[in-house]
């Protein structure tokens, strides 16, 4: 897994400029999902979902001071009760390394800081983050904390095919790598930069629409996330996603060294692998950067399944999403769901791999957190995706004749029974109104327990979760 990659800033998914080579050979050796999501953009609740199987409404891993902490049962804890082990080396954002998320062992794990984006828990007047300032400010070169960190976690990844896993029993053995590039701060070693010609990056042009009942909705969204206002210009944008990209190529070296050390070992053709991104990034679209809403470039993610059993080089479009990983961990492994398990909203995406495209699957993702005034929500079936902006509107897009999401179908009178089906689609799975009644119920009891929002705001802001061993950035 890397964190914050989207889909469109991936070689093998279109992009003409960026550099995966090693991702786009995972794609040419396995089955590339097109319309694949996170099931909440952002890092701890999307995290929580991808080892629970279930949804931010489902189990209260809302946003990113919920971490998951064991209370709810993960394809982990299933591996452990069948006698497979699992190890995790990276990146986890779980409550701590103390807690039974069923896990065998940790390498150098990444946890929740501080209790998390506190920032995040005031919805409905959220305070102006001084975090979004640091996008901007840190595009240099260079090491950062987390390209640091990456480095270790190929090596340890690495080391632990060389010399560990002869030690993993004779069960199919699990092994979780997790990386944190591309994520901010946009700080990346020259020898990335020097891949790009600043010339080859592209703004996007679309705008963002404020305009309608779902314009004040954006209007205290931006008020908080307002990483675009502290770019100089144009010129500085450019920059920022060049460098962006280069982070890309970053981790696409870290997948390879990790592929190769597989390769290495003698156990890639008896092995399963799956490459995917917690979630997305705007890139500057919109005039936005960082996730947090469901336009393709934050909630869409690459996935890449590579297994002996499927065809190298293929397309999947069946819309799939992060609680999939649930039953293909188990699947993989030759683990026979519970009856309660059979309930949970994912497939095995090994099975979606080799049937046809399922035009009736629906994929749904939720947001419940910083600066989002109510839940945001969203369902991909079809050509189509919905987005329900709780107690504001809706929006309604035909993917297939307009990928870059410029027109809103919501208010075509043409479309109008496309859209109820996708409403009355959404209530099956959620009541928008109550799951956002407590999520804000919950943030507001944890909130409280802080000692309320002046407290948060005067003892600031972390721009970014510290790698192990490392001080956070305090704004």
């Amino acid at each position: 897994m890397v964190d914050q990659m989207a889909s469109k800033a991936v070689g093998c998914y279109g992009n003409p400029t960026v550099k995966t080579p090693n991702i786009d050979r995972l794609a040419s050796n396995g089955v590339r999902f097109t319309n694949a999501y996170a099931t909440s953009p952002i890092c701890i609740p999307a995290r929580a979902a991808f080892a629970t199987g279930q949804y931010p409404n489902q189990t209260g891993y809302w946003d990113n001071v919920f971490a998951y902490d064991g209370r709810v049962q993960s394809w982990g804890h299933r591996l452990r009760q069948t006698g497979h082990r699992f190890t995790s080396i990276g990146k986890l954002h779980f409550e701590g390394e103390d807690y039974p998320t069923g896990i065998d062992e940790q390498i150098l794990p990444m946890h929740v800081y501080g209790g998390g984006d506190v920032f995040g828990l005031e919805r409905e007047n959220p305070p102006a983050r001084p975090q979004s300032a640091s996008v901007a400010r840190e595009v240099f070169v260079g090491d950062s904390q987390y390209t640091r960190y990456d480095r270790k976690i190929t090596e340890l990844t690495e080391n632990w095919f060389e010399t560990r896993l002869k030690d993993q029993g004779e069960k199919p053995w699990v092994l979780f790598t997790s990386f944190i590039a591309p994520h901010f701060p946009l700080t990346v070693p020259k020898e990335y930069l020097d891949r790009y010609e600043i010339g080859d990056i592209e703004l996007s042009k679309k705008k963002l629409d404020m305009s309608g009942s779902i314009g004040e909705w954006w209007r205290l969204f931006r008020y908080g996330y307002n990483f675009d206002d502290y770019f100089v210009d144009d010129a500085h944008r450019r920059r920022a996603l060049l460098h962006y990209y280069a982070l890309c190529s970053f981790a696409d070296d870290n997948v390879g060294r990790v592929v190769n050390a597989l390769e290495s070992s003698g156990q890639a053709e008896n092995t399963t692998i799956l490459f995917l991104s917690d979630h997305g990034d705007h890139m500057g679209a919109r005039g936005l950067w960082g996730k947090s809403t469901m336009w393709e470039e934050s909630a869409n993610v690459p996935m890449i399944l590579v297994d002996p059993q499927l065809p190298g080089g293929t397309v999947c479009e069946t819309p799939v999403s992060l609680v999939d990983a649930y039953p293909t961990a188990l699947h993989t492994v030759g683990i026979e769901l519970t009856a309660e398990e059979e309930r949970l909203p994912g497939r095995s995406l090994l099975t979606i791999a080799a049937a046809q495209y399922d035009p009736d699957r629906e994929v749904f993702c939720e947001y419940h957190a910083s600066c989002a005034p109510t839940g945001l929500m969203m369902l991909r079936k079809g050509r189509f995706k919905y987005i329900h902006y709780t107690h504001y509107g809706a929006e309604l897009y035909d993917l297939e004749a307009d990928p870059e999401e410029c027109f809103n179908l919501a208010t075509d009178p043409q479309h109008q029974s496309i859209l109820e089906e996708f409403e009355t689609a959404l209530r099956k799975i959620v009541n928008p109104e109550a799951a956002d009644a407590r999520a804000k119920r919950d943030q507001k009891k944890r909130l409280e327990a802080l000692g309320g929002l002046e407290a948060i705001v005067a003892e600031g802001g972390v721009t970014h979760t510290p790698p192990p061993g490392e001080k956070a950035s305090v704004m």
